[in-house]
């Protein structure tokens, strides 16, 4: 999943429920101004039992009821203006182009991203210059490219078939947990190496489990705080930089070379012919293993609630299952996956429904004009903070045909809603300069996981329906979700 797409939104929501003034764009012919809503005589301030009124939707039904009042009352450009700080809601993806599409010179993620600097180092990423990023993004692309991917099938389908080994022939287990154990191996094999994997991997695991914690909520708003959390997730920085150089000197010294994505990154060289540093490396390896483990085990989780409340879809990927291993036997391969399509639209529909990141914020820093699929015009002056709410966009009913449920179809050849509704009609991998890098890679883990339990085990969710955890920034299914297994006889 996209990491540069990961938006302060609970930001976003606080600023909503205090916002005072709602106002809109009118047109008034191709440049528009900014008049009051309610008394067009006045801006209309929210005060009194209004102000109590959205704070209380806010709360009590969260950010998509707010959207969907204002969307209703104003369309689908509206804006917030809290004192002087505008915040323009972009609602549908026929607004979206620019959103996604524009330079970065014109619109980009501001500083709404500097928290990410502390955890994976001031020498990538968004602690460095555009034209450097931009060169970063290409040893990413490089080496999660298709050619690279098919290299990686045979230790990540090993790690998951010793991975369930360990389970017995039947009992229950908290669902969240066993994807998070297994996706941190999948990726410490793949991307780390094996020298972290065999040697290194429980004081790996646990380095990252404290470097996640620069995820909570006071380490975003305040990253450079010295609090407890912060002072964690320095310390274990620190020790991940170190063991990752050891491993990368030790290959050096040795002129041993592996095929995983450390190796890749340690070739890589900007176009001047300058090659990576250890301290890039390090910034760039643990970029991808959060995206490579926790966006990806979030993703696991929801596909199997899903899965496993809805019988049709259930039997439906049980029984593409049952195909794959008529025509290409026990041991499935890269090829096998591609052929996994409904195994594909369950993952993507439950992204539909579970997006990871329920806002995308952007800063505009010069002005532009777009145009609303009603055909109205409006002009987004420069500074405005941008915000395309994924979660409201993703249940448009002109877009996706009932919405509210949960139907993989939807995405089958005869129907294509996210293709027919727009470009950007599907944004679960973020979209157009800012698409993520590792959605081939995110797909593949968890096909290679979801294929080998639908084929070996019986599965049942024993707890309700989890609900979404909206204190954490990677919207995540909230406590345990247990599920029961009984495992299968061999056909």
């Amino acid at each position: 999943m996209d990491l540069t797409n990961i938006a302060i939104w609970v930001t976003t929501v606080v600023v909503i429920f205090i916002t005072e003034v709602v106002t809109k764009i009118i047109v008034t012919g191709r440049k528009a101004t900014f008049q009051p809503v309610c008394n067009r005589a006045r801006p209309p301030v929210v005060n009194g039992a209004s102000l109590i009124k959205l704070v209380h939707v806010g709360l009590t039904k969260g950010l998509q009821a707010m959207v969907h009042d204002q969307y209703r009352a104003l369309g689908s450009v509206f804006t917030l203006r809290f004192f002087r700080v505008n915040i323009t809601f972009l609602v549908g993806p026929e607004v979206l182009d620019h959103f996604f599409q524009g330079l970065e010179s014109e619109i980009s993620h501001g500083n709404t991203l500097d928290f990410i600097v502390p955890m994976i180092g001031k020498e990538v990423g968004f602690g460095v210059d555009l034209a450097t990023r931009n060169e970063q993004m290409r040893f990413h692309n490089d080496a999660l490219k298709l050619s690279k991917l098919r290299s990686y099938m045979d230790p990540m389908l090993h790690e998951v078939e010793d991975y369930f080994a360990t389970w017995g022939q039947q009992g229950v287990v908290d669902l969240k947990h066993e994807f998070e154990q297994l996706l941190m191996l999948i990726s410490s094999r793949c991307l780390l190496g094996r020298e972290i994997r065999e040697n290194m991997f429980d004081e790996v695991h646990t380095l990252f489990r404290e470097l996640n914690g620069g995820m909570s909520l006071a380490s975003v708003l305040f990253p450079y705080a010295p609090t407890p959390t912060n002072r964690r997730r320095d310390r274990a920085r620190a020790k991940l930089s170190k063991l990752f150089t050891e491993v990368m000197r030790s290959r050096k010294s040795s002129n041993r070379t592996e095929g995983d994505v450390l190796q890749n990154l340690i070739d890589s060289r900007y176009k001047d012919g300058r090659p990576t540093t250890e301290a890039e490396v390090t910034g760039l390896a643990i970029m991808l293993l959060f995206l490579g483990k926790h966006t990806t085990s979030v993703t696991s989780t929801w596909t199997g609630a899903r899965l496993l409340t809805n019988g049709k879809w259930l039997t439906a990927a049980i029984e593409e299952q049952k195909e794959i291993t008529r025509t290409h036997g026990d041991r499935i391969d890269y090829n096998a996956l591609l052929q996994m399509n409904v195994l594909r639209h369950c993952i993507k529909e439950a992204l539909r429904m579970h997006p990871l990141l329920p806002v995308f914020l952007r800063k505009v820093h010069k002005s532009f004009t777009l145009r609303t699929k009603d055909g109205a015009e409006y002009e987004i002056p420069g500074g405005h903070t941008l915000v395309s709410p994924a979660l409201f966009n993703n249940y448009l009913p002109y877009i996706y045909k009932d919405p509210g449920v949960y139907d993989p179809d939807r995405f089958s050849l005869n129907r294509e809603e996210d293709k027919v509704g727009g470009k950007f009609s599907f944004t679960g991998f973020g979209g157009g300069r800012h698409s993520c890098v590792g959605e081939a890679f995110g797909y593949m883990q968890i096909k290679v996981i979801w294929s080998y339990l639908l084929r070996n085990f019986e599965l049942n969710l024993e707890s309700p329906f989890p609900e979404t955890d909206w204190s954490k920034l990677v919207a995540s299914p909230k406590g345990k979700v247990m599920v029961a297994y009984r495992r299968v006889a061999a056909a």
